[in-house]
């Protein structure tokens, strides 16, 4: 039988009970109200019962700790499902993040429910090192490692929260691995001009040649350019206004004449259409769909090539291999074309967007016509006598 106990050195009672080895144990039970500290006891000697008869499962062992809890607080231990803290998380975050962002996350969240099946209807402690693994892999089939990483990040981002809220006991994802993705990281490069040249060429009258255009001369990301509005565009000025999604970041830059031309021909009267409408559209359905049509216009192009379910016999959710280059390369294209024409770092960092560790632009500001006659010292890639030479 469970007794409650209490000595000169603690203010606490604490209880004297039998483990289900047979061993007696002597364990605080953190208040000094014997009648709490009685109800305590008892829920020991209880748990320690069941667990001798082989019925303690996970469910019972947390339903013990939450009445302990109750007892000695008086109050509901904090609690949830995984499936109720991902949808209380993503409604905090919805508020606190740029819609891109917020979209990134609720793929994440979406793609762990689908993978934990039943599991996600149990508490959060309940999600162990092991299943995280399992979905690591699951992931990795069908997308870089760079995005499974990402993935990674984000979910370790959940269960700090939780732990911070006291809904789990632990951050599992300190014991989970990031995949290696070195290779992907020395793969990224510029493109060379006559890459840049068969690129355009592939895009023939397309959308695609203004977007190739946008992400050459202004530097910016993929979600960045498809987003642009005419009301983003002064042709008066002849200079774009944009807010980066990743950043926040609101930027003014010069309209190289390449980039001009393509504006000018395609001038609209809406000041609230999108610049290139059809890759809007389909960016705000899928991010994914646009990197994969970015892929397969480097496919056409000759410089990747696009397996998926069709050449190798697998699913459809198999990952589409474009090699390593992707939209981004074009930012790395921009900083080389400018540092190659002899742009400073500084400028170059204004342009593209980059926000130095060593210049704060709190202290640093670039003015319209130097911008202009950096961006202007780009060579115009749509011209056929350029050299094609880096």
């Amino acid at each position: 039988m469970a007794s409650i106990h209490k000595t000169e050195k603690s203010p606490y009672y604490y209880c004297a009970f039998y483990l289900p080895n047979g061993r007696r144990s002597f364990r605080s039970t953190g208040t000094s109200s014997r009648r709490k500290a009685l109800g305590i006891c008892l829920k020991f000697e209880e748990a320690s019962r069941v667990a001798k008869e082989g019925r303690l499962t996970d469910t019972r062992a947390r339903t013990t700790i939450a009445d302990i809890f109750h007892i000695a607080n008086e109050e509901k231990l904090p609690s949830s499902t995984l499936e109720e803290y991902l949808s209380s998380w993503l409604k905090k975050k919805e508020l606190e993040v740029a819609d891109a962002s917020y979209s990134e996350y609720e793929h994440v969240v979406s793609e762990l429910k689908t993978f934990m099946g039943s599991k996600i209807k149990k508490p959060m402690d309940a999600i162990t090192p092991r299943d995280i693994d399992g979905f690591r892999a699951h992931v990795a089939e069908r997308v870089s490692p760079v995005s499974v990483n990402k993935y990674l990040k984000i979910l370790r981002g959940v269960w700090t929260m939780a732990l911070k809220e006291g809904i789990a006991r632990e951050n599992i994802f300190d014991r989970v691995e990031f995949v290696n993705d070195d290779e992907s990281k020395k793969m990224r490069r510029a493109f060379r001009l006559d890459e840049l040249k068969r690129i355009l060429t592939a895009c023939g009258d397309s959308e695609w040649r203004g977007i190739v255009l946008c992400g050459l001369y202004t530097g910016q990301r993929l979600g960045d350019c498809v987003s642009i509005r005419w009301q983003n565009i002064d042709l008066t000025e002849e200079e774009i206004h944009i807010r980066t999604r990743k950043t926040g970041r609101q930027m003014s830059l010069p309209i190289v004449k390449p980039l001009l031309k393509y504006i000018m021909a395609h001038a609209g009267d809406n000041p609230d259409a999108p610049l290139f409408p059809k890759a809007y559209a389909s960016y705000e359905q899928s991010r994914s769909t646009i990197s994969r049509q970015f892929g397969e216009l480097l496919a056409r192009a000759g410089l990747a090539e696009v397996k998926d379910h069709k050449t190798k016999q697998e699913g459809r959710s198999a990952r589409r291999k474009t090699g390593n280059l992707s939209f981004h390369c074009l930012r790395h294209t921009a900083t080389s074309l400018l540092k190659n024409a002899g742009v400073s770092d500084v400028v170059a960092r204004e342009i593209i967007g980059h926000d130095s560790e060593a210049i704060s632009r709190v202290y640093t500001h670039i003015e319209k016509p130097t911008l202009k006659k950096a961006l202007n010292k780009m060579p115009d890639v749509t011209n056929t006598m350029t050299n094609a030479r880096n």
